[in-house]
């Protein structure tokens, strides 16, 4: 880390920031010439920073406040070290940090060390998790009072319609796109492929496989941050709610996922396109958890509204070979590709916590041997098949009552997630529409 910070002298200021619950980078803002110390001695800030609502706000009567004086836990530097900030004016790097007991015990609360545990027990077994994502985003012109596509750069001109896989359309924005992969580089976040999708001015960038789920969650997170970031730099907005247009389609954030062993061998291939018994293992435990663990799936009131039948969007608990309407698709392909595609979550969510209960449901399966239904074909939407909670207020009390997710998540995590959820549920029925887009188009 200290020779990052020789070979950029030029930078003048730090951001070391943690992950919260929602997502939310929480920290500070530290001179260049402290961050040595930083560096090694890393930083506090209380407990309770982990555990605010979305906007920002304490949770009223958490545990973590007055109740035990409002502690501070201990912030280290992760494995990622320090980055630059490209949408930033200044030069300034960025270091991210995670939390931890005075003593040095991982901090529960912290939606990266819950990953961390999960990952953990993988490895106990013998195995790595790989895993990509695909994140979807809107390019946005929020500065009147109506939402809509930005003027294009090139023509000035706002395209009315969604372009499928459209050339033109990403040429419309080369200079974003252009800046953009260019920040990805600088870091080094694996930004592969860029599509348009199917509503307005909706995208899509593939970030390549990980055999470190960690950093493929910090890869995600941090390439938000970079997408809305440097959106700003150009003019407009970028976000990753899950539903900005009624009409249009929403954001996803779709997960691909494999397992390796020892060896490096993919233990969801068996040499021929069904997969493996230990592919099956890992799809039964995906849909035993999907329905307690669809709040972190959609952890947000407009979460929902992307969860409707005919929206590109999997509401019903199935899987499938080669089947976008499912919620569980294993892709076609070579075999020692085997893997699993899970399409429940929004583009709002929190990338630490999905990975968390995605592999950590996948491991419930594959420990048990669980055996899953037949796989579907046809339309998913037109099928009687169970459901995900079709509401927010039913995915919190779901999520709160759940015997799986104990299994996945510590206690104190989850006891804090509903406290938040409830609080921000209570709050956002006084809201309009409009006021509601308003806090979701630049947070999640």
């Amino acid at each position: 880390m200290k020779n990052w910070l020789r070979k950029h002298p030029q930078v003048r200021t730090i951001r070391v920031a943690a992950v919260d619950l929602n997502g939310q980078a929480r920290g500070k803002r530290i001179p260049a010439r402290f961050a040595e110390k930083l560096a090694t001695e890393g930083t506090r800030f209380p407990f309770s920073v982990l555990n605010l609502d979305i906007w920002g706000e304490d949770i009223e009567d958490s545990p973590l406040v007055f109740e035990t004086g409002d502690a501070d836990g201990i912030l280290k530097p992760t494995e990622r070290g320090f980055m630059p900030m490209p949408w930033l004016e200044a030069p300034t790097a960025l270091l991210p940090i995670w939390m931890f007991h005075e003593d040095g015990r991982p901090y529960e609360g912290d939606p990266r060390q819950a990953l961390a545990a999960v990952v953990n027990r993988y490895k106990a077994l013998g195995l790595t998790p790989v895993v990509a994502m695909e994140l979807e985003f809107f390019l946005i012109d929020d500065s009147g009072k109506t939402l809509q596509v930005p003027s294009s750069p090139r023509s000035g001109k706002r395209r009315k319609a969604a372009e499928i896989l459209s050339i033109r359309a990403l040429d419309a924005f080369d200079t974003f796109f252009t800046d953009l992969y260019d920040a990805c580089e600088a870091m080094d976040i694996p930004g592969d492929t860029a599509s348009s999708e199917a509503g307005l001015g909706q995208f899509e960038i593939n970030l390549m496989h990980q055999e470190d789920a960690l950093r493929a969650a910090d890869d995600a997170w941090l390439f938000k941050m970079l997408v809305k970031g440097l959106a700003r730099r150009h003019g407009f907005a970028a976000s990753f709610m899950a539903k900005p247009y009624p009409e249009y389609s929403g954001n996803g954030l779709h997960t691909h996922f494999s397992v390796i062993d020892q060896e490096g061998n993919n233990v969801f291939s068996n040499g021929g396109p069904e997969g493996s018994e230990m592919l099956r293992h890992a799809i039964a435990g995906c849909l035993h958890a999907m329905h307690d663990s669809a709040l972190v799936f959609a952890p947000h009131a407009n979460s929902y509204e992307r969860l409707v039948p005919d929206a590109h969007a999997p509401n019903a608990i199935c899987w499938a070979y080669e089947n976008r309407t499912s919620a569980i698709r294993v892709p076609s392909g070579s075999p020692a590709a085997r893997r699993i595609e899970h399409r429940t979550a929004g583009g709002d969510v929190n990338p630490y916590l999905m990975l968390t209960a995605i592999l950590g449901a996948a491991l419930i399966g594959i420990e048990g041997k669980m055996q899953p239904p037949a796989p579907i074909t046809g339309n998913a939407y037109a099928m009687d098949l169970p459901l995900i909670p079709a509401t927010w207020e039913e995915a919190i009390d779901v999520f709160e009552q759940s015997k799986i997710m104990p299994q996945i998540f510590s206690k104190e995590l989850i006891r804090n997630l509903v406290m938040t959820k409830r609080q921000e549920l209570h709050y956002m029925a006084e809201l309009s529409p409009t006021e509601r887009t308003e806090i979701y188009l630049d947070t999640v």
